[in-house]
């Protein structure tokens, strides 16, 4: 989805909605506290395969467009903390990004199935992102 402009509705009921709240909850993180700066986006290791930047999920979930949720970003999110060390706001994109599959999950969406994974990939990631796979897929 990078690149593509996307027109939507937005208002009071889905910035300050059910779905934000959950997520912010969740992840016991202010979403509006994130300035959209962008430092997390250009620090994250796995960015090249994610459809959205974590600056753009993060403002997704923001403004309330549960799309987010359809995204890939939240479940290749290796949960190394780059993007946390990174942020000048202090916000914690992993625990966002954990908050967003957490969601997923309750309402039903798949599990990641590291089995699927091809050998030479699991070779060459790095032990960070192999290890939050398995916290992902043991949930």
């Amino acid at each position: 989805m990078v690149g593509v402009v996307v027109r939507t509705h937005i208002s009071v009921e889905t910035v300050r909605g059910p779905f934000v709240r959950q997520v912010e909850e969740i992840s016991g993180q202010d979403l509006l506290a994130c300035n959209q700066c962008g430092r997390c986006s250009a620090g994250c290791p796995v960015v090249a395969a994610m459809d959205l930047l974590p600056s753009q999920a993060v403002r997704l979930a923001q403004l309330g467009l549960e799309e987010v949720l359809d995204s890939n970003t939240t479940w290749i999110c290796a949960s190394c903390l780059t993007c946390a060390t990174r942020c000048p706001k202090g916000v914690d994109l992993p625990r966002l990004m954990e908050a967003l599959r957490q969601v997923a999950l309750r309402r039903g969406a798949a599990k990641l199935d590291l089995r699927q994974l091809p050998p030479d990939l699991v070779r060459e990631l790095p032990q960070v992102a192999i290890a939050g796979c398995f916290r992902k897929y043991l949930r």
